[in-house]
């Protein structure tokens, strides 16, 4: 089983019985065998080497989808917390990041400290731990561009070691953390630039909110305030009064087509305008899931059964609106649209979070 990181949403610990929705931004998952908490990395590994089962780590819950029959081994909530400065110069600062940090307090502490690299990756939910296993990204920015190592326990030697950079094996949402047993994720290094200006604005609508071309650098703070924004437009930062936040984000990956696969996508698509598309390397091309849900005929606020629906303000955030839902009914939804987009544009859809004891 994965392991995934997410903090905890109560105050006080669960009975084992009690069900894990507690624990997600969903609200969805049935009951755990097992909860122990973990406050330190040290922690975390002694926690993990006492499981006589299968082990599934939670800090935020912000990317994970648990199946309505819970998870049967033993759950770890990851509450390891701070961040400390590792090297500096002039020009660039490293710190490491202990796992249950919740990143958007990092990331509200990089930009205050005048630490550039993080900033366009403001609001989202979970913890630090999380970013490196789905290459965390958002608004043109993602944290591979800024990790230089990554703190785990090997599971398979039973011993604490770094994973650099290079061989995390970062791609398009995804590393070599992402559905491995073997590797539990205990901190993260990142090398920030000491700059009161952005990095350089990639992405367009981000750059028309702020009143920029791409290319041009905002200060740090201009920066932030307006990818929080935005993120709030689309019911992308938690918020307990809106139903529209209890999701995981985006539910689907941007599809990445080969020139065939594209082809065929712009002929089905012929009828209605060109799909939005930007160029990957390889010669490949990143479609947008949300236009491919939407001209599919699956727009904002479209119902699924019992009390799940799209959010009313984006089409790629599939909601559990009652808070009364099953993940059984959030699935059936989900499967409705990926069925749905495949038939029209000949286009998978893939899941982003990570499923546990359920599938698409």
């Amino acid at each position: 089983m994965p392991d995934v990181y997410a903090q905890p949403t109560a105050a006080t610990e669960p009975a084992s019985t009690d069900k894990l929705a507690q624990y997600t931004t969903l609200c969805l998952g049935g009951p755990a065998g097992s909860i122990v908490t973990a406050t330190s990395a040290e922690e975390i590994v002694a926690r993990v080497r006492e499981a006589k089962e299968q082990v599934l780590l939670l800090a935020g819950g912000s990317n994970v989808v648990i199946g309505d029959a819970g998870f049967p081994g033993t759950v770890v909530l990851v509450r390891s917390r701070g961040l400390r400065v590792l090297a500096e110069n002039e020009q660039t600062v490293t710190i490491r990041v202990e796992a249950g940090e919740p990143w958007d307090d990092l990331v509200a502490a990089t930009v205050h400290n005048g630490w550039s690299g993080l900033e366009c990756l403001s609001g989202i939910p979970g913890s630090t731990g999380a970013t490196p296993i789905q290459n965390v990204g958002a608004y043109g920015q993602e944290v591979a561009e800024t990790i230089v190592g990554v703190q785990v326990y090997d599971r398979v030697a039973g011993t604490v070691t770094e994973v650099a950079a290079a061989d995390c094996g970062f791609a398009y949402r995804a590393s070599i953390f992402k559905y491995s047993e073997r590797w539990v994720v205990l901190a993260v290094d990142f090398r920030l630039a000491r700059s009161p200006l952005s990095g350089p604005v990639r992405y367009a609508e981000l750059a028309r909110a702020l009143g920029v071309e791409v290319g041009d650098r905002v200060p740090l703070a201009q920066a932030r305030a307006t990818v929080l924004g935005l993120r709030a437009g689309k019911g992308m930062v938690l918020d307990a009064a809106d139903p529209d936040t209890r999701s995981v984000g985006s539910f689907f990956t941007n599809p990445v087509l080969d020139g065939a696969g594209y082809e065929v996508l712009r002929q089905r698509a012929a009828d209605i305008g060109e799909p939005p598309s930007w160029p990957t390397a390889g010669d490949q091309v990143k479609v947008s899931a949300a236009w491919l849900i939407d001209k599919a005929g699956f727009g904002k606020g479209h119902p699924g059964p019992d009390g799940v629906a799209i959010s009313t303000k984006h089409t790629l955030a599939l909601t559990n609106q009652t808070g009364t839902a099953t993940t059984e009914s959030l699935l059936t939804l989900a499967r409705e649209i990926r069925d749905g987009v495949h038939s029209r544009f000949a286009v998978p859809l893939h899941p982003e979070p990570v499923l546990i004891n359920c599938t698409l």
